[in-house]
């Protein structure tokens, strides 16, 4: 995941979540328990200009619960044991 090189520089601590196309959407969908509205979620993610910055903070907090970066916290807790004594953020980055 790449990161936005318009957002660069200018999102600092949680300005980013201004451009996130979750600000637009009923935040139910984000923190339902279905994998219908995980499915629908995560589509609206693949396409957010700032989805890298969501998951790196839903990373490093770490957030538990919804939908950030496109990842459920089931996939984040599984992200994070892959990515082992490396760190989540190797990962991320390759």
């Amino acid at each position: 995941m790449a990161s936005t090189p318009l957002l660069e520089g200018f999102c600092s601590d949680q300005d980013w979540r201004a451009y996130g196309h979750c600000a637009e959407i009923d935040p139910e969908v984000w923190f339902a328990v279905g994998a219908r509205e995980h499915k629908f979620a995560k589509k609206i993610c693949h396409t957010c200009p700032v989805r890298q910055q969501c998951l790196e903070y839903a990373m490093e907090i770490p957030v538990d619960y919804g939908v950030w970066g496109g990842l459920t916290e089931r996939e984040r807790r599984r992200f994070r044991r892959q990515a082992g004594a490396e760190g989540w953020r190797a990962l991320l980055s390759a």
